[in-house]
């Protein structure tokens, strides 16, 4: 009879990820964690409110595409906006505020009352729960929009990969377009006779994904500085959604960058390195920067020679950073070609 995973000692425990590292060659604290996302996934979808959730981010691109070899390591999950705020939104079409003074309205309401009040009393409450059934293994914690989910670890990972599962939430996007998929533990095809967590989850299409990460990194290299450590995976995602004809499909459809870009024009306004209001629909017709200047490609430089060092890039024979740059500038070159006089707006 086949045990399920968190019912095992953990020394059975250990055993089993250990096997699954030897059989996949992915080192066994990037399973367990691995474990630990799913499990949060399987809890948060399987509640009263999972179908007004959708999986989206790179842990996304890796979980629920294989699109990317790189361990992803944080969970992005959109509550519909819909759900969240029906009064504000009203029919407002494809969830969109009418004016700037309108978007500002909604974003403060949602990002500083709202979304958190709900973090904390609703989506807080079923992770606690969840956690409760094993007692000890993990304790979460919460913060404003973020539940951070810390186990204990069944041996060492290093300081680039903490034993911390971070679900950080938002609540201004329907998610849409998203479609369903089965969400499993990469340990589950390596290890007989154990039952590991999964979860059938509403995901963002792959489609989308790429342009919200083509616009987030438009973003970081017109500002010329990056906001935080790990970033070079947006950058080292491209490259892989590049690669495998994703990129390509995204590029084909327009319409889906414009959405892209009139939502964050709407809720996620930057400001370039001169303090210029960045316009993301440049980006998506015709103006697209996909590689930044000098010092940020030596901190990215650095952030992804961690990054390999760590285990998170998955390949084997991870392609060096310079042919990472040099395939993320070539898709900048083709997506800013590909754009056609129908493609912009007057």
């Amino acid at each position: 009879m086949p045990e399920d995973f968190f019912s095992l000692k953990r020394k059975d425990q250990k055993d089993a990820l250990g096997a699954a590292a030897t059989a996949s060659g992915r080192p066994d604290f990037l399973l367990e964690k691995d474990v630990w996302i799913v499990r949060a996934l399987a809890a948060l979808f399987g509640s009263e409110f999972g179908a007004q959730l959708v999986f989206k981010g790179g842990t996304s691109l890796s979980k629920a595409y294989n699109a990317i070899q790189r361990f992803s390591e944080d969970v992005d999950i959109t509550y519909d906006i819909r759900a969240l705020a029906p009064d504000l939104v009203g029919d407002a079409a494809n969830a969109i505020p009418r004016n700037r003074s309108q978007a500002e309205k909604w974003s403060d309401e949602i990002r500083e009352k709202r979304l958190p009040a709900w973090v904390a009393n609703e989506a807080f409450a079923i992770i606690a729960a969840n956690l409760a059934k094993t007692p000890g293994a993990a304790k979460a914690r919460v913060e404003k929009d973020r539940i951070f989910i810390e186990y204990e670890p069944l041996g060492s990972g290093g300081e680039y990969v903490p034993p911390r599962v971070q679900l950080e939430f938002g609540g201004r996007s329907t998610g849409e377009p998203c479609e369903t998929k089965e969400i499993l533990c990469d340990a589950s095809k390596h290890v007989a006779g154990v039952v590991f967590p999964s979860s059938s989850a509403r995901v963002m299409r792959i489609e989308r994904t790429f342009w919200e990460k083509a616009t987030a990194v438009h973003v970081f290299c017109r500002q010329e500085k990056l906001g935080g450590d790990k970033l070079v995976r947006h950058w080292s995602d491209l490259g892989r959604l590049d690669e495998g004809g994703y990129a390509a499909k995204a590029l084909a459809d327009r319409g889906l960058g414009r959405d892209v870009a009139v939502h964050k024009q709407c809720f996620f306004r930057a400001k370039d390195a001169l303090g210029h209001v960045i316009d993301y629909m440049e980006a998506v017709q015709g103006s697209l920067t996909l590689v930044p200047a000098e010092p940020m490609l030596d901190l990215l430089r650095k952030d992804y020679r961690s990054m390999i060092d760590s285990g998170l890039l998955l390949d084997p024979n991870p392609e060096s950073f310079e042919k990472l740059m040099e395939r993320c500038g070539a898709l900048a070159t083709r997506a800013n070609a590909s754009v056609s006089a129908s493609d912009v707006s007057i």
